[in-house]
């Protein structure tokens, strides 16, 4: 397992070196989006519209976090569980988003999508919200603001820790480390 510091944006010959298992420290823009506002960027692009970001190269957190205490940019901001947005990823990763950010397996269609893309899904863990809130230096409300804490945001960065789960290989690190403990066992 390698530790790599990277900056967010980033293209697919970054994702590419990433393997499952690799700690990842990321500084730049990320953005967030939950289930309800997976749906609304599902039905703007039925529809022909643009989504409220540029998706290329870009990575999406799947979180939804608690109000931010006096002088802080955002509160509680830990990972929400990926599979809930299985449904949608296909696509983002079809039209250039280069990986998400949550916690917990993925669908074989993502699996797919990651290898046929060449992306990455990273884990940030769950049950730390606080402490990975003191990596998010700013937060914008950019789209969907009548969701509340689903709305779509932009976050800046700095040194967010995350793990490769699944690289652009497809190599899932969930299974890899359970085979590893069968057998230990």
């Amino acid at each position: 397992m390698n530790e790599y510091r990277i900056t967010a944006p980033f293209a697919q010959e970054t994702a590419k070196r990433l393997r499952a298992g690799d700690y990842v420290y990321l500084t730049g823009t990320i953005y967030t989006a939950r289930d309800a506002a997976h749906q609304r960027m599902y039905e703007a692009l039925a529809k022909g519209e643009e989504l409220p970001f540029s998706i290329k190269n870009n990575l999406i957190y799947y979180m939804g976090p608690s109000p931010a205490r006096e002088g802080r940019p955002i509160g509680s901001a830990g990972p929400t569980t990926a599979s809930r947005m299985d449904k949608y990823t296909p696509k983002l990763l079809d039209l250039g988003m280069i990986g998400m950010i949550g916690k917990g397996k993925r669908s074989e269609a993502v699996h797919d999508a990651i290898r046929r893309n060449g992306a990455v899904y990273f884990a940030a863990v769950g049950g730390a919200g606080a402490l990975l809130s003191k990596s998010i230096t700013a937060s914008e409300v950019i789209a969907y603001e009548d969701l509340g804490t689903e709305a779509v945001r932009r976050l800046e960065v700095k040194d967010f820790p995350v793990i490769v789960v699944i690289d652009s290989e497809g190599n899932d690190l969930y299974e890899t480390a359970a085979q590893a403990y069968r057998k230990q066992a």
